[in-house]
């Protein structure tokens, strides 16, 4: 065996080996304020509760009926919210796609213009109508975002 392999497979019989009854775990407070838990003792000087979990009674129990149906709950909650976020996301896109289109649709299209007898040129009804269906399209856009928003 390489010592590397032997240095592990140590480590993994001491781990067998401990006592599968109880789990000492350490409770303080870091220099920084925050709670800290560890299974390993702290620095010197630093006071720190000690507690033993005893897990040989119990060992690993399924979760309770009420467990089981928060977890439910929570999940939908989640799948809830989720759903919400993509539709507002969506609606923003679709706000954002008609408010591009209107700004790319100011410019005349070639047969939207229409020669006068000054020699000048005017645009034509149909500009005008895709103008106002272009700006129609943002503001339709805009109160559908306005209303997933609110929740409706």
């Amino acid at each position: 065996m390489m010592p590397g392999r032997t240095a592990l497979l140590a480590a993994a019989l001491a781990a067998l080996i401990q006592p599968a009854f109880g789990q000492t775990l350490y409770k303080y407070t870091g220099p920084d304020g925050r709670t800290i838990y560890t299974d390993k003792p702290p620095p010197e000087g630093v006071k720190a509760q000690k507690t033993t979990i005893d897990t040989s009674k119990r060992g690993v129990v399924p979760p309770t009926a009420r467990e089981k149906t928060t977890l439910k709950k929570m999940e939908a909650d989640r799948l809830a919210r989720q759903n919400a976020e993509d539709r507002v996301r969506k609606a923003e896109i679709a706000l954002h796609d008609a408010e591009v289109a209107a700004s790319m649709g100011k410019e005349p299209q070639p047969n939207e213009r229409l020669g006068t007898a000054k020699g000048n040129q005017r645009l034509t009804d149909g500009y005008w109508d895709r103008q106002k269906k272009l700006e129609a399209n943002v503001e339709v856009a805009r109160r559908n975002l306005e209303m997933i928003r609110a929740g409706k």
